[in-house]
């Protein structure tokens, strides 16, 4: 008999408490004042006011997706949390790792959404605010390249030996791109994870549709497999989001750095992931004045990142971007799919679900020029023009 699937207020009444739990642990006697959620589909994150401090308090549920648990992969709500006692314990779980490398970050210079505590599984860090680079792209398109060319070079100092030593110490290979993607559609459970893609987020016709798609466009990502990088693998940061660089100071100033996922990488990693979910925006909440703009931003930018390479590997560089891209692009928009409708999602997950069928026209397109094999150049201008037609729709 199939077992019963966690209960989604259940499982975040247990995260809350376990938050409380932690924080009257780590400084007893003060005051702490759980605030709003935020919603995610990696952990459960709470607004927490302890004293006159505001902190984010993360929890992760065995270092799974929320999506993943509340479809019943780690097994019941009450399987679900007896192992996670035990989880929570340990000092290679996800967030032990993530405060680790917050530290080493943090003292190797690159300004980060600091520690401010790690107990019992519980992540607290120091709430940080100001627009996103994804704010100052879409408030001032024709700085795109700058903005996420100022976002790198924000990161300098990852190859620092500090730097080094806890991303091969306590890495977080998991959040890797093409290991998630792997993971996630590997034999036959991942095909039948792509036909329940949708069934709480989209009408049966669009479902249908993306499912269709989405499976073409997976059986190419995994036959076009990414060769190792030439090179010295490098210390990638790893979860290079827009949303996940702030500028607290204004755009011209130092950026700061929150959820990071460090681990051993190509050269191309960090620009790709940043390529992708950039993309991936002017797609979902498409701005027709400035889509063109910010779409050859993203190319500007993306050669600038391979200016330092010659002229015989830059080829095979850029396709490594691009199949990246796509694979991220995959990942990302089927975990949205799969999110049953009582776990709340942010508002960029609602804008990519809602534009799911135009997302599944530039990944088909793309995938599809990649697996006839056209040169890299050719193959990156045919997606940028995809990406403008879609943006602009």
């Amino acid at each position: 008999m199939p077992h019963v699937q966690p209960e989604p207020g259940a499982l975040f009444e247990l995260a809350a408490a376990r938050i409380r739990r932690a924080a009257g642990e780590q400084w007893p006697g003060e005051p702490v004042t759980l605030g709003a959620h935020v919603p995610s589909v990696t952990g459960y994150v709470r607004r927490v006011h302890l004293g006159g401090r505001e902190l984010f308090a993360k929890d992760s549920v065995l270092g799974l997706s929320l999506v993943s648990v509340l479809r019943g992969v780690a097994g019941s709500g009450d399987q679900v949390r007896a192992a996670q006692s035990a989880y929570a314990s340990s000092p290679t779980s996800l967030l032990a790792r993530e405060a680790a490398q917050l530290r080493a970050l943090d003292a190797a210079g690159i300004r980060v959404g600091r520690c401010f505590g790690y107990r019992s599984g519980v992540l607290f860090t120091e709430a940080v605010s100001g627009p996103s680079l994804l704010d100052l792209i879409t408030k001032d398109p024709g700085r795109t390249a700058d903005l996420m060319s100022g976002a790198l070079r924000g990161l300098a100092a990852l190859q620092s030996p500090m730097v080094a030593s806890v991303a091969d110490t306590t890495p977080i290979a998991e959040r890797g791109i093409d290991a998630t993607f792997r993971r996630k559609f590997n034999g036959i459970s991942g095909r039948a994870y792509v036909t329940r893609l949708g069934v709480d987020r989209l009408d049966e016709r669009a479902r249908r549709g993306a499912v269709a798609v989405l499976g073409v466009v997976v059986s190419r990502l995994l036959k076009l497999r990414l060769l190792p990088a030439p090179g010295p693998r490098l210390v990638v940061y790893g979860d290079l989001k827009p949303e996940h660089v702030l500028f607290p100071d204004g755009p011209d100033e130092q950026p700061v750095f929150i959820d990071p996922g460090l681990s051993r990488g190509g050269d191309h990693q960090d620009a790709a992931k940043l390529a992708s979910r950039a993309l991936l925006a002017v797609i979902a909440t498409p701005t027709p004045d400035g889509a063109v703009l910010v779409v050859e931003g993203i190319d500007a930018f993306v050669h600038l990142q391979a200016r330092h390479i010659g002229r015989a590997e830059r080829g095979m560089w850029l396709r490594r971007l691009m199949v990246t891209w796509l694979m991220d692009s995959v990942n990302i928009l089927s975990t949205y799919l799969a999110a049953p409708s009582a776990l709340p999602l942010p508002e960029h997950a609602l804008a990519v679900v809602d534009s799911t069928p135009a997302l599944c026209t530039v990944l088909d397109s793309v995938s599809a020029t990649l697996a006839a094999g056209t040169e890299p150049e050719v193959a990156w201008r045919l997606a940028l023009a995809c990406v403008t037609r879609a943006a602009t729709r």
